[in-house]
């Protein structure tokens, strides 16, 4: 199904907005070759073309990123244009090339002499073996940065294990501390370590493009999923580095604080975190609960973290008078933090992320079905991060690119019989 023009399906611009629309530009100029599959690759590359970065899906010619069929229409799968694949590859370009052979290697050597960036997201040793490794490559462009995304990184005993984000969320402890003590482990419920990993590498690629701005030399870069995952544990890795405590999963409860976590209303769980005394002292006024202030078992934060269980009773009972809303709101505006757990079509369809704008919607031509993604977590003063384009279809840009590279129609065609491109 062709896409083109973008629409808006937020509200209108306000004067007072933080950012008047206008497309982020922080990276125009900048040529991404993009050699990644499924998520952490395709993530971190995204964050990048909504910021004006020229990515290049480079794809094997036969069916592209395997991502292209995942996701949960069976008919978009089978055009190879699944939902997982749409959602990290809008205003990117697509071109096939099949690397396991000379000449595709020697294309892309040939876009390589005009990149500032190489992602992939191979074993280790995979692009050594194709005579591609950073070595070649940096001999090509020395200004090139190039960044490797693996399950566990460049060396290590476990190099060459292969790795997909569950394989990663058990090993780094992520699952032992999710859930309670009756359901964990207990898998986070997106993949959690490919995003991670993603992230991880857009801010490592940014920082080596800075320094190659000013040295006139880029570098490698080894992102390891074990490791970004590890380092977002912060607080429970240091709480047992630091403080010799032994991790546990608590289900929905906060560790550093008691009141703070899921509790029951009349009709809906609620998050409270009166992680201060004042907002604890607030919370029970407010809850009609005032004794509590005064009890031993809950006097200070250490005491009301002993006595949870009993706590969480106490505020459960008063909780149930009324809804969640109700809550939210009241508590909310005493200056005590509280949320209402929503669904992800309720939290997609709520004014904050409206207002925001953090959805963007392409015109697919069918009004039923519009084409929408979301951009990043952050905006500019000025500007904001913008998919300039759909995500392409398998090979949308070869001819094109080829042809700017001096490989003319008839020479493309050979390449194409040759299972080339």
């Amino acid at each position: 199904m062709p896409f083109n023009q973008e629409t808006s399906m937020n509200t209108p611009d306000k004067s007072d907005r933080v950012s008047n629309g206008t497309p982020a530009e922080l990276l125009s100029g900048v040529r991404v070759l993009d050699l990644t599959n499924v998520l952490s690759g395709p993530f971190c590359t995204y964050q990048m073309t909504l910021l004006g970065a020229e990515v290049i899906k480079i794809e094997n010619p036969k069916l592209g990123d395997l991502a292209r069929q995942l996701g949960a229409d069976p008919v978009a799968n089978s055009k190879l244009m699944g939902a997982s694949f749409q959602a990290q590859n809008a205003g990117k370009k697509s071109v096939t090339l099949n690397l396991k052979t000379e000449a595709g290697k020697g294309i892309f050597k040939k876009l390589v002499a005009d990149a500032d960036v190489v992602v992939e997201n191979f074993r280790p040793g995979v692009m050594k073996r194709l005579g591609l490794g950073y070595e070649v490559l940096a001999g090509i462009n020395p200004k090139l940065v190039y960044c490797a995304i693996s399950g566990f990184g460049q060396d290590g005993p476990l190099r060459d294990k292969p790795a997909y984000d569950q394989i990663v969320q058990g090993m780094s402890g992520i699952m032992s501390v999710t859930g309670d003590e009756a359901s964990a482990p207990l898998r986070v419920g997106y993949p959690v370590c490919d995003t991670l990993g993603g992230m991880t590498a857009a801010f490592s690629i940014v920082s080596a493009l800075y320094a190659a701005s000013r040295t006139g030399h880029g570098r490698a870069i080894d992102v390891s999923m074990l490791d970004s995952t590890v380092v977002s544990m912060g607080w429970i890795v240091s709480n047992y580095l630091l403080a010799g405590v032994l991790p546990t999963p608590i289900g929905n409860q906060n560790m550093t604080a008691a009141p703070s976590g899921t509790f029951t209303t009349a009709d809906s769980p609620l998050n409270i975190a009166a992680n201060k005394q004042d907002q604890f002292e607030t919370l029970c006024r407010l809850i009609d609960r005032e004794a509590l202030i005064a009890d031993p078992r809950f006097s200070d934060r250490e005491s009301r973290k002993k006595n949870r269980a009993a706590l969480n009773e106490e505020i459960n009972r008063a909780l149930a008078a009324n809804s969640a809303h109700h809550w939210a709101e009241l508590l909310s505006a005493a200056g005590v933090p509280a949320g209402m757990v929503l669904t992800v079509p309720e939290v997609l369809d709520h004014p904050q992320l409206q207002d925001r704008r953090l959805i963007q919607e392409f015109n697919s031509g069918d009004d039923a079905n519009p084409l929408r993604v979301v951009r990043s977590g952050f905006r500019f003063s000025d500007c904001e991060p913008t998919a300039r384009t759909p995500p392409p279809s398998l090979g949308q840009h070869t001819a094109a690119i080829l042809d700017a590279l001096g490989i003319d129609e008839a020479e493309q065609n050979a390449l194409r019989n040759q299972d080339v491109i």
